[in-house]
């Protein structure tokens, strides 16, 4: 592909500058010109197939929810095209894991909590998200108080009818976090994404912990005898669980938004 600049206008979005990247695509700040607020935009060139076919899965997802980062819009001019979702500021768990090494057990208890949460109102709208993993997991900056988490880039998610996905490198979502059914070619699942949040979990302990039990439960090799979301929800607010030791400060990672410039508006 030949490098060019990426656009300084894609619809009604302005592009100010990247502030990641994900699978399908380079994250960019924008300028929402209509509603006047800055806005992620996910920005992805129309030069491969595969990438295409995540992008249309993606601004297809319709959910709301406060701990689930869907798109709220796109835009498409020429050969670019942006997805557009709310701007999370405060970098994500896999960002906040390899800055503050493992996580307290009440700190990674509050993630999973909202995690689950936001995969209820998934699976209850027949999708199955297919890629969860810390990088996935998006925080608001909370400072040194409760986190608030917000799952995202369901550049991969499917619909529970829908037929087995591969990439040409095989089937979709993270090597490491995979279910074993997923591995092997199985049709997506909801328990698919509860095996991934069970990894997950287990990746960001110090330790020994008592919510290793219900995280044991989410990675059992046999689909059928892992828990739903709803009831996973319910078994971690069951546990006995401290809030511990400090908890790690969730700053904002971004910094000072741009100045709108007067022609920007035009």
């Amino acid at each position: 592909m030949t490098r060019t600049r990426s656009p300084a206008l894609v619809g009604r979005y302005r592009l100010a500058d990247p502030v990641g990247v994900g699978g399908s695509g380079t994250v960019w700040r924008a300028w929402d010109l209509r509603s006047e607020r800055w806005v992620a935009a996910k920005l992805l060139r129309r030069y491969d197939e595969e990438l295409l076919l995540r992008f249309v899965r993606e601004q297809a997802v319709r959910i709301r929810h406060p701990h689930v980062l869907a798109p709220r819009g796109w835009a498409a001019e020429d050969d670019v095209a942006v997805i557009v979702s709310d701007l999370v500021r405060g970098g994500s768990v896999s960002d906040l894991r390899r800055a503050a090494g493992p996580l307290p057990e009440g700190f990674v208890v509050a993630l999973l909590d909202q995690a689950l949460q936001a995969l209820v109102a998934v699976h209850a709208g027949d999708v199955v998200h297919g890629d969860v993993k810390p990088a996935n997991l998006l925080l608001e900056p909370t400072g040194s108080g409760r986190p608030h988490l917000r799952l995202a880039d369901f550049g991969v998610a499917t619909g529970r009818d829908d037929r087995v996905v591969f990439t040409r490198a095989g089937p979709v979502g993270t090597a490491g976090y995979l279910a074993p059914d997923q591995e092997s070619g199985a049709p997506p699942e909801p328990a698919q994404d509860l095996y991934a949040l069970g990894i997950t979990g287990r990746r960001l302990l110090a330790g020994p912990a008592p919510v290793a039990t219900l995280l044991d439960s989410l990675t059992r090799p046999e689909a059928r005898l892992r828990p739903s979301a709803s009831d996973a929800l319910d078994r971690l607010r069951s546990l006995p669980v401290r809030r511990g030791p400090a908890w790690p400060a969730v700053r904002d990672r971004l910094g000072p938004d741009p100045v709108v410039r007067r022609a920007w508006l035009r």
